[in-house]
């Protein structure tokens, strides 16, 4: 569904619920316009991006970042991805957070100094794989996520610009990158990504801006939150590794074929129970061109935070999705997701209506 379309939906589906008085307190229950609407230049961002009160919350964080907010106390909530050395993921702002209690409040926590946000100390990042694909920028980092607040064991959940409100996880996250533009100098705002956080890894998709709406919401579908990067950002990334490879197109999230048909597949709600099946296995996309890099020239900025890592190493492709579970290797770990997404928003639009209360467990 285009962009367009959608918010079309959600204004339609916004105006029925103001007027069947389901607001609390006269406090929106949408943030209007929606942060993946909104599009700033770099250079003009506001202090906060998002300015209302709604029923959730405000931004606890700021979206003006400069090195007098380089720190380990930065709120910074303006995030980049560049390149392999260079990129940035939310967290908690707090130790030993999960990440389904502080989607709304996550943080910026980069690898390079310049960004005015935290930084994830030396020694975190354990293997790296950047996917570039015609598509999208696609970034799955292992790491000891103790080194960024989250909680040892916590499997995470997933982050993006549209959550169950229109606010955004973290709420006024905005994501920035200069990978698509022709010069790979400028820094471009990139309205379409999602991110899993959790389970010692990090993946993070950013759909090319230069690309058609359609296309971008396709690749950066989020609303199989419970799923996790095995059937979102399916990858190869290896503890001891740390590559960039040129990738074909993944199969759009949820879309698989069976007996000659192209289907969709849609998750079912947390109510119904875990999820123990999926009808299809998703596939690595082919990759070329791989360049291999040695972690020590990749991640010095930080290296003098660097802390003993704790905990077992992970894989690339388990953990971080919502909650429930599948057996074998095709594991989804059982955790309270983050907020959910846009497709997600529909259904939440439609139980707001029948006057269900609004859900802060998802990922956006």
């Amino acid at each position: 569904m285009a962009r367009s379309t959608l918010y079309t939906l959600v204004a339609v589906a916004s105006l029925t619920y103001v007027a069947g008085q389901a607001v609390v307190g006269n406090v929106p229950t949408f943030c209007s316009p929606p942060l993946a609407d909104m599009r700033y230049p770099y250079a003009q961002l506001p202090n906060q991006v998002i300015s209302q009160h709604v029923v959730r919350g405000t931004q606890s964080g700021y979206n003006i970042c400069n090195s007098t907010t380089e720190n380990q106390q930065s709120l910074c909530q303006t995030a980049f991805v560049n390149s392999i050395s260079d990129f940035c993921t939310f967290a908690p702002p707090k130790p030993n957070s999960t990440i389904g209690d502080t989607e709304g409040d996550e943080v910026a926590w980069c690898t390079k100094k310049g960004h005015g946000c935290r930084g994830i100390p030396g020694g975190a990042i354990t293997g790296v794989q950047l996917l570039n694909a015609p598509n999208y920028v696609q970034i799955v980092a292992l790491l000891d996520q103790t080194q960024i607040n989250i909680a040892a064991g916590d499997q995470g959940g997933e982050l993006d610009p549209h959550g169950q409100d229109l606010c955004g996880n973290c709420i006024g996250g905005m994501m920035y990158s200069t990978f698509f533009s022709a010069d790979k100098t400028t820094i471009e705002q990139v309205p379409e990504w999602t991110m899993f956080v959790g389970g010692g890894v990090v993946a993070i998709k950013l759909c090319n801006p230069h690309t058609p709406d359609a296309d971008q919401l396709k690749y950066c579908r989020n609303t199989l939150d419970r799923l996790g990067t095995l059937y979102n950002m399916p990858n190869n990334a290896q503890n001891g590794t740390f590559e960039v490879c040129d990738s074909a197109n993944m199969s759009p999230p949820g879309v698989y074929v069976a007996n000659g048909q192209t289907l969709t597949y849609s998750q079912p709600a947390e109510s119904l129970g875990p999820i123990t099946t999926v009808p299809y296995t998703p596939t690595i996309p082919a990759s070329s061109n791989c360049v291999t890099y040695q972690s020590s020239a990749l991640y010095t900025d930080f290296a003098s935070l660097a802390t003993p890592t704790s905990g077992s190493k992970p894989a690339a492709n388990g953990g971080n999705g919502g909650s429930g579970s599948l057996t074998g290797t095709a594991s989804v770990a059982s955790s309270t997701s983050a907020s959910n997404g846009a497709g997600a928003l529909a259904i939440s639009l439609f139980s707001t209506l029948l006057g269900v209360a609004f859900s802060v467990t998802f990922l956006a």
